[in-house]
């Protein structure tokens, strides 16, 4: 059997000239070959976060060339009437459809006192100007039939009540958007895992009496929502 001289230095003469010694048994040397314990690992990471990361140097504000690297300078930021003039000016030179959306990175300071964060959310706006010809189809849920006739009136794509519930739970009916009236919430509950967010809420103005208005939002609203914990995508007009 063999054991390690770098692991165990009392080891006595080499054999040969190879860094191994003659050991009574296995065990030693195979002790060696053992993973370090915990409280190893852990000094490595104490060492580590003494030393600290390097530090970069502080980005400078304009390039005085005309090749340089972006990263060692700031972003320029421009104001809005400034920004869509540029991209006016792109789309010309790159030849692109006048008619391309313009999209619009929103950073929100997610953070409230105490350590908290504002939780993750959704919702819907009507825009004063509408710069799409698209239209969500919406359902709308009711069981009278005078509240029926005004969605259908109105642009609603479904219109129904408990007979529905089983054509989407089967994935029969999709839909952008529901909207009901409060009547008929109580009769609804089978779907709410199923709609999740989409599920009728007065804070999401899709629960209400006012027909017209619900639809108006969400066939011609722009929805949007949070992702990775404090960013808004979404487009906003057209060049």
């Amino acid at each position: 059997s063999l054991r390690c001289l770098q692991c165990c230095p009392n080891s006595q003469a080499d054999l040969d000239g190879f860094p191994y010694a003659v050991s009574s048994s296995a065990d030693d040397f195979f002790r060696c070959l053992r993973p370090a314990k915990k409280g190893s690992q852990k000094t490595k990471k104490e060492e580590t976060k003494k030393k600290g990361t390097t530090r970069r140097r502080p980005l400078m504000s304009k390039p005085v060339d005309d090749v340089y690297l972006t990263w060692l300078y700031k972003r320029p930021s421009y104001d809005v009437e400034e920004a869509v003039g540029m991209l006016k000016k792109f789309q010309e030179l790159d030849f692109t459809n006048p008619r391309q959306y313009v999209y619009i990175n929103v950073f929100l300071d997610m953070e409230l006192k105490k350590k908290k964060r504002v939780e993750q959310f959704s919702s819907t706006v009507l825009l004063p100007y509408r710069f799409t010809d698209e239209t969500n189809k919406v359902l709308v849920f009711t069981e009278n039939e005078q509240e029926a006739e005004i969605a259908r009136e109105n642009g609603a794509a479904v219109v129904g009540g408990l007979e529905l519930i089983k054509w989407i739970l089967e994935d029969e009916i999709q839909v952008d958007a529901y909207v009901a009236v409060p009547e008929i919430m109580p009769k609804l509950i089978p779907l709410r895992n199923k709609l999740k967010r989409k599920y009728p809420n007065t804070k999401r103005n899709s629960l209400g009496r006012d027909i017209p208005q619900m639809l108006k939002l969400y066939k011609e609203g722009l929805h949007y929502s949070v992702k990775d914990e404090d960013v808004v995508e979404t487009r906003i007009a057209r060049v």
